[in-house]
């Protein structure tokens, strides 16, 4: 009997429920991905299997060695379905963020767009043209995501689909709450037989109008965000530097004042050893430092942005830049307290 070689594309297929396939399709082209990359989710589970023998080769395997068969065979199972099943979840919570960052990239755009392709679409309606015409002619590769979007919405008219319907599909595909109401009054001006050269011009206005109060509310908290960008990546790093080279002098005092009073039993207290170690609180400092920028680029973020996802740039600056500085501080208060230690 031959043996079938499964494919990666094959093999992502299998692992992907036949129920869900319509809506992760659906999902995808949100994100403007028009082929379900089977072989990608086929290359993760082959990953995700060599990550699981090595892990357990180098450490679960030498810990269970000692132990008969019966329980090497039940833990080696357990063990190996746990961290097969942990990764498989990482890189599938992996790719649902990045999918869903790439949705939010794409509706952003689009709303960037969308008063200037509305200003096209009022021009050809001035000309004369219907509104179908005018929005066919108004998809130019300037307008690239919405362009697309407003192609497929035209596709679909010419097929026999009313624009109203077209369009509040277009508007239901996508979270964006300027793009729906946006369809809804074009799609009621359409209905009632309105000017819709009228309404767009308005519709135009007080799109650019929220782009620029939005942009004036973002300059007024330049002040907050670099109070915090200064606290997180300079200030934080150089308290946590100073308190470890403030650690080791104590220690190095403690231990001098030990070992000379060793002889004597006159001294009220007894020195002991202390909990806290230098290589204990450097790790600390350093999570310490990644979690407390995490968390102000989350903030910084939302005061800037008003939104999570349109700061996700913030963290790895943040991240990298206090952690750089924490190891600068510490290379340099280490030569200004090394005559102390």
């Amino acid at each position: 009997m031959a043996f079938q070689i499964i494919y990666l594309e094959e093999f992502g297929k299998a692992f992907v429920p036949v129920r869900v396939i319509p809506y992760l399709r659906e999902y995808l082209l949100k994100a403007g991905i028009t082929r379900t990359p089977y072989r990608f989710f086929g290359g993760l589970f082959y990953l995700s299997a060599i990550i699981t023998g090595i892990i357990y080769l180098v450490y679960i395997y030498p810990f269970l060695s000692g132990y008969n068969s019966i329980v090497l065979l039940l833990a080696s199972f357990l063990s190996w379905a746990a961290i097969q099943m942990f990764l498989a979840a990482t890189f599938i919570l992996s790719v649902y963020f990045y999918i869903d960052i790439r949705i939010f990239n794409r509706t952003r755009k689009m709303e960037e767009l969308l008063p200037e392709f509305l200003q096209v679409v009022s021009s050809n309606l001035k000309g004369g043209m219907s509104f179908e015409n005018s929005m066919w002619a108004a998809i130019k590769p300037q307008f690239s995501v919405l362009a697309n979007e407003m192609a497929e919405v035209s596709k679909k008219v010419m097929t026999g689909y009313e624009i109203q319907i077209a369009l509040r599909e277009l508007a239901d595909k996508y979270d964006s709450p300027t793009l729906q109401r946006t369809v809804d009054l074009v799609a009621n001006e359409v209905e009632a037989g309105g000017n819709i050269a009228d309404l767009l011009d308005r519709i135009v206005d007080n799109l650019r109008n929220t782009k620029e109060l939005k942009a004036d509310m973002s300059a007024s908290a330049v002040t907050y965000v670099i109070f915090i960008s200064v606290i997180v990546i300079v200030i934080s790093p150089l308290l946590f530097a100073l308190s470890f080279h403030l650690l080791i002098i104590i220690l190095n005092f403690l231990t001098k004042l030990s070992a000379a009073s060793s002889g004597l039993q006159t001294l009220p207290f007894k020195i002991g050893r202390t909990p806290v170690e230098p290589g204990q609180f450097k790790v600390f400092s350093i999570a310490a430092i990644n979690i407390i920028s995490l968390f102000s680029s989350i903030i910084v973020s939302i005061v800037e942005k008003g939104n999570l996802k349109s700061g996700l740039k913030y963290i790895p600056l943040y991240i990298g830049g206090s952690t750089f500085f924490y190891f600068v501080f510490m290379g340099i208060l280490g030569s200004v307290f090394k005559t102390l230690a």
